[in-house]
């Protein structure tokens, strides 16, 4: 058994915890350093005793406390190559000592077994997560332009998901936004529809999936109980009222599940 808690997510600041019994470690370093300690502590957790970040690509969102928490508590990272080089191009990633994981080996961090794999994304290499401990999986995938033949596989036999479910399409369209804007976010390297992450947790829900996710909303091209009411009806009309369908949210950490 293992812990999750999605202590940011949206375009602001993302950030994943995730703890077995004996490990936990962190999903993204989007939130400050303190913000990050505090939200931990919301969800029964002290920062010190976190062992890793875990990054899943190098948008600023998703790494602007890594050199703080790496520095001062000593937090083990790790990226992959084309992480790694896109974050250490400006030269301020210099000083990180990287744990370099090749996408599509896993690897562990103390008892878990962390299973990186690709995902369409306009970054350098980006990545989602298995996270396994026991026989318990955790599935990430935070930001993805279009679900894949790899992810559905890789999601599937999952206990619970974090999936990305961005925007409406219609409320996309209507959307005060620059037009390039909107065709990169509903583009195949942009974002995940409401839609989407209905139809692609529908394809992966078992009878072991018990909690989905919902992340990355956003503020301006979603609502929440719209997003919420278009995957369980995407849930509901494949059968699988089991599953439990939560929300993530870019101010405050979600509930704590227990995987």
């Amino acid at each position: 058994m293992f812990k999750v808690c999605v202590l940011a997510s949206g375009s602001s600041a993302n950030c994943i915890y995730v703890a077995s019994s004996r490990t936990r470690i962190l999903v993204d370093a989007g939130l400050s350093g303190r913000e990050t300690a505090r939200r931990l502590a919301q969800a029964g957790a002290d920062l010190p005793d976190v062992r890793a970040v875990c990054l899943t690509h190098e948008h600023d969102d998703h790494r602007s406390s890594l050199r703080l928490l790496h520095r001062r508590y000593g937090l083990a990272v790790y990226a992959n190559r084309g992480t790694i080089e896109a974050m250490e191009r400006g030269g301020a990633f210099d000083e990180v000592t990287w744990n370099m994981f090749t996408t599509g080996v896993a690897f562990q961090v103390g008892d878990l077994i962390v299973e990186p794999f690709s995902v369409p994304h306009d970054s350098y290499e980006p990545v989602g997560f298995i996270i396994s401990a026991g026989d318990r999986r955790l599935g990430i995938v935070t930001d993805m332009g279009m679900p894949t033949d790899l992810i559905r596989e890789r999601l599937r036999s999952c206990t619970a998901v974090i999936v990305e479910a961005n925007h409406d399409e219609d409320m996309l369209r209507e959307a005060d936004r620059p037009w390039p804007l909107k065709q990169r976010i509903a583009g195949r390297q942009g974002h995940l529809s409401n839609s989407q992450a209905g139809e692609l947790l529908a394809d992966v829900a078992g009878p072991e999936l018990r909690s989905a996710f919902l992340a990355h909303l956003s503020s301006h091209c979603n609502r929440p109980e719209l997003a919420l009411h278009t995957v369980r009806r995407a849930l509901e009309a494949r059968g699988q009222n089991h599953v439990q369908v939560k929300l993530t949210y870019p101010d405050r950490a979600s509930e704590v599940v227990e995987v």
